[in-house]
């Protein structure tokens, strides 16, 4: 039976670091291809919000072999620090950097 777990053991670890892989994927797939990053501001539900999270489990393959965009947890732009994040769906557009000035 040792052979058997440490066997277990093997492919619950690879399994796990598969998943970690594909999980880091799917982010660099939403940087690259959506312009998406960790505290990116998006427009959705008609005002700006700064992503909080991003549900890489909500993509799904499309017809044409690309993801659909994530579902993403959000705040209003400029809430306070303690503000608790809303889920804001898949329908978002994230707003240019360059339309971006702090203080301005």
């Amino acid at each position: 039976m040792d052979y058997a777990d440490g066997v277990h053991q093997v492919l619950l670890r690879k399994i796990s670091k598969a998943e970690q892989d594909l999980m880091q994927l799917k982010l660099d797939y939403c940087r690259f291809i959506f312009g998406l990053t960790h505290r990116s501001l998006v427009n959705a539900k008609g005002q700006v919000w700064q992503v909080q999270s991003v549900d890489v489990d909500s993509m799904v393959r499309e017809e044409n072999g690309g993801f659909s965009r994530p579902g993403l947890m959000g705040v209003p732009q400029g809430s306070m620090p303690d503000a608790r994040p809303v889920p804001l769906g898949n329908d978002w557009m994230v707003v240019a950097e360059n339309s971006f000035q702090p203080g301005g």
